[in-house]
């Protein structure tokens, strides 16, 4: 026994060090008022979707698909969900990923090719770091929300002799800031460049946009733009809608990877994704949020928690064992909210995500804030 534990001793040293630093991670189960989770319009327990996974049991649709998308995985419910999903973001076509994460690795790992060039935001998601470090293509970052930092960064790339595709990967709502992508200027880079815009609109899907259709819906229908939709946030549920002209989706069918080697999603999920969007549609809920979110800025602004404007609203407190400590003292106090450390943001910006969903509501905010106060 003595030896075989030998065999993982880098590892234990690593978490050691981890936990020295307060940065070890664990599993917790989910207690206390919700403001950690992207459930933003609270579809995730909706009876609505229940009913609808259920007249599809009812109707024979199978748990699991089977198999992958190419083989006996792809089922009608697929290419429902497809063809819905296309519509309602105004894309050419959609095709569906068994994950967020899935769907950018494959996307940014499959689209640029040797010879191309791909210029991210600073703070883009990690999934995409994934999917850039499989590309054969060049990568380059540049300063987070900056349009001149992207032009920048292609000039200098064209002048250095790249004759290749230019691929601008950013999200619309960044996930631990709140804050948002400026796609207007990036789109007319994108142009100016015959690039191509890539939008991960995560944190804006459902939330932002008419009828829920993210923040780059004024957008829609560009030969340059490929938007990112996941379904586990504001849609809650599971999975990923990546919208593009059709010879995108016909390329990844063939070439991505992560979509071909994958067991395809349960048909069931396509199901109840397929009913979240048409309950996005309906702006009762994103205006119940949006309320919401005017109330906590006005309550936790002067608290020192950052207005972005956004359900994602950061109070950035630098020191790695400070946010934990806070953040342990909060859930105690029955608020569900997480403690963000490096390297998942910047180091010295440690962080208490505060994310408002309709799971809480505004006596909720104000017993936040009063503890909050409490713990300054």
């Amino acid at each position: 026994m003595g030896a075989a534990m030998a065999y993982f001793e880098e590892q234990r040293r690593d978490l050691a060090e981890l936990a020295a630093r307060t940065r070890a991670r664990r599993l917790t189960e989910r207690a206390g008022r919700d403001f950690s989770s992207n459930d933003y319009l609270a579809l995730a327990g909706n009876p609505a979707l229940a009913a609808a996974v259920r007249a599809a049991l009812d109707a024979g649709v199978p748990i699991g698909s089977g198999g992958s998308r190419l083989l006996r995985g792809n089922h009608a419910e697929h290419e429902r969900l497809e063809a819905a999903a296309a519509r309602f973001f105004g894309s050419e076509s959609a095709l569906y990923f068994s994950t967020g994460y899935a769907a950018n690795a494959a996307l940014l790992s499959t689209l640029p090719q040797r010879g191309d060039l791909i210029v991210y935001d600073a703070l883009v998601h990690a999934s995409a770091h994934e999917g850039m470090r499989l590309s054969r293509a060049e990568v380059r970052g540049a300063a987070h929300n900056d349009p001149q930092a992207f032009e920048d960064a292609i000039a200098g790339w064209r002048r250095g002799g790249g004759t290749g595709r230019v691929w601008i990967a950013v999200e619309s709502l960044y996930s631990m800031d709140g804050d948002r992508a400026p796609l207007d200027a990036l789109a007319a880079i994108a142009d100016r460049h015959e690039a191509v815009l890539l939008v991960d609109e995560a944190h804006a899907t459902g939330v932002f946009g008419p009828e829920g259709r993210g923040l780059a819906a004024g957008l829609a229908g560009r030969e340059n733009l490929i938007t990112l939709h996941t379904c586990g946030k504001a849609l809650g549920c599971e999975g990923a809608l990546l919208c593009a002209p059709r010879v995108v989706r016909d390329f990844l069918v063939n070439r991505g990877r992560a979509f071909i080697f994958s067991t395809a999603p349960s048909p069931l999920m396509a199901v109840a994704v397929e009913a979240a969007l048409g309950l996005i549609a309906e702006p009762e809920r994103r205006a119940r949020l949006h309320a919401l979110i005017e109330r906590a800025q006005a309550l936790l602004a002067p608290l020192g928690v950052t207005a972005t404007g956004s359900q994602i609203l950061p109070l950035v407190l630098g020191d790695d064992a400070r946010t934990m400590a806070m953040a342990a003292d909060l859930q105690r106090l029955g608020f569900d909210v997480r403690g963000i450390r490096p390297p998942t943001v910047p180091a010295g910006t440690s962080r208490l995500r505060i994310s408002l969903t309709l799971n809480v509501g505004e006596a909720d905010l104000a017993a936040l804030a009063d503890a909050l106060r409490s713990l300054a």
